[in-house]
């Protein structure tokens, strides 16, 4: 069974109580908020209230502007509203934006950083949940306080499950070693899934003693699609558009790498003279077939369940197309398959 989520677009917490009470009717599963002009937590307090049938995630909140603790309080309180149906999806970002957007701490080692404030979190869940001393010392989080005054004490449902998001063979290790769940990101192909997560994933795994089966995959899917083909070329472009942006980025290459394409180097330099109207001259057509779905609304849901057999368990729209967007009864259909 794969399961469908709705991820809530950049806009006021507020509005965050009727697009779930909308998710919920259209039959979604789950709802998730992103860190982009607004905090991504406040809107999951007014989403739970709203549909506290739906399950509500991160993906992702920026983790190392935040202390382990600051997170883990507000996990905590999530996890309380929403009797257990939050998952905390943590992401790394990148130098530039921990430092100069956030004046932040950047170590320069990510992934050990991001697998230390999850252990560092952990342990203040322990010491609220069952009243262990706060003792954690590690290379870059030191704990060692917490008074009652400041202890919000136990919840009924208290393993929070983490998820994070990340590019790449260490982050996809560290999802295998200790995490609850991976955010594949949405430029990605089957190939970069079975060349450089999952491998790297299942290792780490192994290693500490779990499997695969511990890890719930979540993503979310670049949809071209339409009645005939006209509307689903026109639904193309605007991803052709989004793809020449991704493959220009250097962190996304070994997407490229994975299936031969060569591309990315002079997608990078035409960014950086601004070509950006001419990138997505490079981008074939076999891209957006392959980072992306592109089929007829009525085959929509078995190509997705087709692409992603087992390998992804919840996914989520990226990109609808306007011929989706506009018809609510086939958009319902399309995830009620992708359910069954």
């Amino acid at each position: 069974m794969m399961k469908v989520d709705y991820y809530f677009p950049p806009g006021p917490p507020e509005n965050a109580a009727a697009a779930a009470r909308d998710a919920s009717e259209m039959g979604y599963d789950g709802f998730f908020t992103a860190e982009t002009q607004h905090d991504p937590f406040f809107p999951i307090t007014h989403a739970a209230s709203a549909a506290p049938e739906l399950e509500f995630g991160t993906a992702i909140a920026v983790a190392f502007p935040r202390s382990p603790t600051v997170t883990a309080m507000t996990a905590w309180d999530l996890a309380r509203q929403t009797k257990g149906k939050f998952m905390l999806g943590l992401g790394t970002q990148v130098r530039g934006h921990v430092v100069r957007r956030f004046s932040s701490f950047w170590s320069g080692k990510p992934a050990p950083q991001l697998a230390e404030y999850i252990d560092a979190m952990r342990a203040v869940w322990d010491s609220w949940q069952n009243g262990a001393k706060l003792n954690y010392e590690g290379e870059f989080y030191k704990l060692s306080l917490m008074t009652p005054f400041f202890n919000p004490g136990p919840i009924s449902h208290p393993e929070v499950p983490v998820y994070i998001a990340g590019v790449g063979p260490y982050l996809s290790a560290l999802a295998g070693t200790m995490c609850d769940g991976f955010h594949v990101h949405p430029f990605h192909t089957t190939a970069y899934l079975d060349q450089i997560v999952l491998p790297n994933m299942s290792m780490a795994a192994a290693a500490a003693g779990r499997t695969l089966d511990d890890i719930e995959m979540v993503t979310t899917v670049f949809v071209m699609t339409g009645t005939n083909d006209e509307e689903i070329a026109q639904s193309m472009e605007p991803v052709r558009q989004q793809i020449s942006f991704y493959a220009s980025t250097p962190s996304y290459r070994s997407v490229l790498d994975a299936s031969g394409w060569e591309f990315g180097p002079e997608l990078s330099a035409m960014s950086k003279r601004g070509e950006w109207d001419k990138m997505t001259s490079l981008v074939p057509d076999e891209a957006l077939q392959q980072v992306g779905v592109v089929a007829p609304i009525d085959k929509l849901a078995s190509t997705i369940k087709e692409r992603y057999g087992d390998r992804v368990q919840r996914v989520g729209f990226y990109t609808l197309g306007s011929v989706l967007m506009d018809d609510q009864d086939a958009l319902r259909e399309v995830i009620g398959e992708l359910q069954s």
